[in-house]
Formats: C-alpha cells, structure tokens, sequence
C-alpha cells in the first residue's frame, strides 16, 4: 500500500517528530533512534516545522534535530520531510505571523536547519488573521519557483482557504486536525475537497488525546474490542481506520520512541472489515480543537 504525496509514491503512515521535541521530551539521542527505527520499518515522511520547541529560546530544535538524524541514516535517499512555517515562539506561546517576509526568512532557516537546498514540502502552518491568506500563499509560491521549496502544503485550513490555495499555486498537501476527538474535517468537507483535486490529506494528532477520552472510555468498547480480536494496539487500529477512510489519507502520528514509531509504521497491514470500520467510526464525533 503506497499514498501519493505532490509525484511522489510514500509509505502511507508518516511520523509526527513535535514530541522529540516538547517540554518533556527526553534525551536528543533516543529521538535520533526512533527516526532511524521508522526510517527502517518503511516510513517515508517526517513532519516538523520550526516552531516545534520548548519555546523560543531554541527554536528549530526540532529541525536541527532531523537533520542531525538524516545525517546518519541508512535510506536517507527515500526520506521526505516535510515543515512549516508561519507560527512563531513568544516564550513558550505560540503565535502567528504569516507574512511573506516572514515566510521568505524562516524557509531560509529551515533548509540551514534540516541542511538541504530544497525543502521536499513546505507548508504554511496556520493562517494569520492579520495576513490576506492570499498573500500568504503567494510567498510560498515564489519560494517553490525560486527552488527552495519543491511541493506547497498548508495546514490547519477550511474548505475556502483549500480553493483559494489552489488558485495561487499546486496544494500538494492540507495538514489538518483528525482524530476520534476531533473529526470535523469529516464533516465539514476538508477530506471531500482533498480527494477531489488529488490532494494529501494528513491528520495531524490522529489519536487526540484516545489515550484519554477513548481507549480508557466506556465509548471505546467497539474499538478495544476490535484491537483485542486483531492482537493489535488500539492506536495502530486508529491509523488503520484513518487509511481506510480515503486513499489521500496519510496519517502523521506522533512518535518519542522507537516502539511507538515501528507500532504506528505497522498500521496499513490491519484490514478492517465493514463491521468493524462502522464500530470505529462512532467514535469520530466533533469537538472543540485545543490545538
């Protein structure tokens, strides 16, 4: 089972580095194994951005720390890695800015970081409601035109701001929230439009929060109870129903440890029958986002 990503064929579980690099991370050096483990087991795409760090006194640790990674790694060649630009660090908040000046700058301190010459996806990682959304965009074309970026993404998007992206430049990926306690996109057409032009659609924190309100929850039963028959984490069986939704689903689960990240690269061999795929969607019911 490959997924298509811009004209590339992936793997189609990716990891989610952001916990490599949270306030309570762990050593730099088990981050660097648990790349190489998903690297190993198949994985192909990376997601970071330069925001992902305890706050803003490091920040691109995230980055640097792909690239120290990558650096080492055996498939390196197979690897895409895919960041984001446009939130920034005050402290340890988060806040926006996307404008193109902004854009332009912090891409040339994402390729220094991941040490490459062309980023493989960079995406706009929020829209910034002092930015037109428009213009935005457009700096990530001029960077794709220039050569330091060879796919476009954008994140955290609406179905408005999906068509709008396309009128400027080829959307290669929407990055947004999708999981059991957050399924919107589900409902309100962002994964519709994707499989319509073709477009990857990558559920950022595709377990959001399950460990929690779900796998423990009364109204995970449907789900344990699958994972118990197929021998299988709940989690994998999670990403196995992500894949089963849509063929432009490419689930970027995050991963601190080499066990998570080869239990998540395992996902596509779980076949879901009709039943238990209608069990698990009763879980997929929107929420507020807290992200």
């Amino acid at each position: 089972m490959k997924r298509n990503l811009g004209d590339r064929s992936i793997h189609p579980i990716g990891i989610g580095c952001l916990p490599m690099s949270t306030r309570d991370r762990r050593d730099d050096g088990r981050s660097v194994r648990t790349i190489h483990a998903a690297v190993d087991a198949g994985v192909q795409l990376l997601d970071t951005a330069d925001a992902y760090a305890r706050d803003e006194s490091e920040l691109g640790h995230n980055e640097r720390l792909i690239g120290r990674a990558l650096r080492s790694c055996s498939r390196r060649e197979d690897v895409l890695v895919a960041t984001k630009g446009g939130h920034t660090r005050r402290g340890s908040a988060w806040e926006l800015d996307g404008r193109p000046e902004h854009l332009k700058a912090a891409c040339e301190a994402s390729l220094r970081r991941l040490e490459v010459e062309c980023i493989d996806l960079y995406q706009f990682h929020r829209p910034d409601p002092a930015v037109p959304f428009e213009e935005s965009v457009g700096a990530l074309r001029e960077l794709q035109q220039a050569g330091k970026v060879r796919l476009v993404g954008i994140s955290n998007v609406t179905v408005a701001q999906i068509e709008a992206a396309r009128r400027i430049v080829d959307v290669a990926s929407v990055q947004n929230e999708l999981s059991p306690c957050f399924a919107q996109p589900l409902r309100n057409g962002e994964l519709e439009t994707c499989e319509r032009y073709g477009i990857a659609f990558l559920p950022w924190s595709p377990f959001g929060g399950i460990e929690r309100a779900a796998v423990l929850g009364d109204a995970a039963a449907p789900l344990r109870a699958v994972a118990q028959r197929y021998g299988f984490s709940p989690y994998r069986v999670i990403l196995a129903w992500l894949l089963a939704c849509s063929e432009v689903v490419i689930p970027i689960p995050g991963a601190s440890r080499p066990e998570s990240a080869l239990d998540s690269a395992q996902a596509p061999r779980v076949r879901l029958d009709r039943g238990d795929f209608d069990a698990i969607a009763g879980l997929f019911t929107p929420s507020p986002s807290s992200a």
